[in-house]
């Protein structure tokens, strides 16, 4: 499951080095995920920040591919769980299995000891199964009977749903929704990248019927990855903006003191989870971005994905429209830049 990491090949790569890295990581994914340029930055800022991903969008929109091909260019191993009303927590967790040559019970891990996860589809699962994966995402453990085990050092979960189908799914709960560091809406592609999809199938099925050998992606090593996010820790964030941020967060608490109509269309804000969040990815994206140091920018890209399901509208305001993305948005005009 779990590459063993050389403590001191992860701590010896330069900034400059790890960046290249992760630049042609990039570079590599938006070539193989056309058109979802976001959502692989998304996936890149995740890892990084050691958080999960919640991705919302049509079908046929690659967010399945996205994580598969991260997963092919990563050194870890990579599992998908198709989620259905009668899965169960075992089908997740695994489960103890009597060895009766033996006389004792074994336990068998299930799809969530892998280092890459895609939970396609979570919301057509019942909230028992929902439970099951959300644990593992908050505690990084599993507990099964009365054992627990610990999940791999890197473990990044990526759950999808399908916002046009609401018939037969269950609904995430807003306190289990928090647990995701960010929560990514993915768009149709535009006109050029939907023509250079169609050209990258071509490719691929004439490659399937030839002789061609498949070129094979560079891989990120784990020690890779974690030297970068011990840089992304140490990237400088200004206490002007360190206060920004939080006062972003505090806001959703307490708008009434910008603009009492809007304090009204709240009805609960993010917790400090989200002030974490909200921090870890503008740290991540300033040093994908190649700086040393983070700036508002950095927070205002990010704040949409990372509070839009922390924020609660009220019955009101969700009744004239409003939701979560809309309510950061007004805060984001609200609150004064640093």
């Amino acid at each position: 499951m779990d590459t063993p990491i050389d403590p001191i090949t992860a701590t010896t790569a330069d900034s400059s080095t790890l960046h290249a890295r992760f630049t042609a990581l990039r570079d590599d994914l938006a070539n193989a995920v056309i058109g979802q340029s976001e959502l692989v930055e998304r996936l890149l800022i995740a890892l990084l920040a050691d958080g999960h991903l919640l991705v919302e969008g049509a079908p046929g929109l690659a967010k399945t591919t996205a994580v598969k091909e991260l997963a092919a260019r990563i050194e870890a191993d990579f599992s998908r769980v198709q989620f259905t009303p009668d899965l169960l927590p075992a089908d997740l967790t695994g489960t103890d299995i009597w060895r009766a040559n033996e006389g004792r019970f074994e336990f068998q891990p299930g799809p969530l000891f892998h280092n890459l996860l895609l939970a396609d589809e979570i919301n057509r699962a019942p909230p028992k199964v929902q439970s099951a994966l959300l644990e593992a995402m908050g505690e990084r453990q599993i507990t099964v009977g009365r054992s627990t085990y610990p999940l791999p050092r890197l473990f990044l979960a990526m759950a999808t749903q399908n916002p046009i189908e609401q018939e037969g799914t269950y609904a995430l709960p807003e306190a289990q929704l928090d647990r995701f560091l960010m929560h990514v809406r993915v768009g149709y592609p535009e006109a050029g990248a939907e023509s250079r999809i169609l050209r990258l199938v071509r490719e691929r099925e004439r490659g399937s019927h030839g002789n061609a050998v498949p070129t094979k992606p560079q891989m990120l090593s784990q020690a890779d990855l974690f030297a970068a996010r011990a840089q992304v820790l140490d990237l400088h964030v200004a206490p002007a903006l360190e206060k920004y941020l939080i006062e972003l967060v505090l806001a959703s608490r307490d708008a009434g003191r910008y603009d009492p109509a809007l304090a009204a269309r709240i009805a609960w804000g993010a917790s400090p989870r989200g002030s974490i969040a909200l921090e870890r990815c503008a740290r991540a994206r300033a040093w994908l971005a190649g700086r040393d140091y983070a700036t508002p920018e950095d927070v205002q890209a990010v704040a949409p994905d990372v509070l839009r399901h922390r924020l609660l509208p009220s019955y009101a305001a969700t009744a004239e429209g409003w939701d979560g993305e809309r309510l950061v948005h007004e805060l984001l005009e609200r609150v004064p830049l640093p």
